[in-house]
């Protein structure tokens, strides 16, 4: 999410917060099937889910992680089943209303997809460091590159508004 919202205004982050809801996630419960079209985008806030395809754990994710952003992006139904380990709190942002936004804003839009693809290539580098790790242990490089230092930092700043607003709103209900 950091890669995210290093990337994002803090409009476009209000209008996402507007856009959403907070939803509690109950421990073992199923977020995300594997197959079954979804309508929403997921930022985890606090929790940890698992992914899952068949009986195989693919990753565990914790706050800051973004949920269904492939099927958002290609349209397919999920490739892997998103469980709560624990009892959770998601921020849940309608697809439908995201893509419409995206249509209508092409600032908001380049800047969300360049920011989604930064993520995704944070996610896939780290895929890859964990398929070496596990082939060579002794290896290890996980520093952030300088020229992302900037983004990380005011990301962080953001994440926090967010994670604040996100935790309030779950309260009032």
């Amino acid at each position: 999410m950091l890669y995210i919202l290093g990337e994002l205004q803090d409009s476009d982050l209000q209008w996402l917060f507007d856009a959403g809801h907070s939803q509690r996630v109950a421990s073992g419960a199923t977020l995300i099937r594997e197959g079954v079209p979804l309508s929403e985008l997921f930022i985890v806030v606090e929790g940890m889910l698992s992914v899952s395809k068949g009986t195989r754990e693919l990753a565990r994710l914790g706050a800051g992680e973004v949920v269904g952003e492939m099927s958002m992006l290609d349209s397919h139904k999920p490739s892997a089943t998103v469980r709560s380990e624990q009892e959770s709190l998601v921020y849940a942002i309608p697809q439908e209303r995201l893509r419409t936004k995206l249509r209508a804003d092409p600032g908001f839009s380049a800047r969300f997809h360049r920011a989604l693809c930064l993520f995704l290539a944070h996610r896939l580098a780290r895929t890859d460091a964990l398929v070496a790790l596990a082939a060579a242990p002794e290896e290890r490089d996980d520093e952030i590159a300088p020229e992302m230092l900037d983004s990380v930092v005011l990301a962080g700043a953001r994440f926090e508004w967010f994670l604040q607003r996100a935790r309030r709103a779950a309260q009032a209900k």
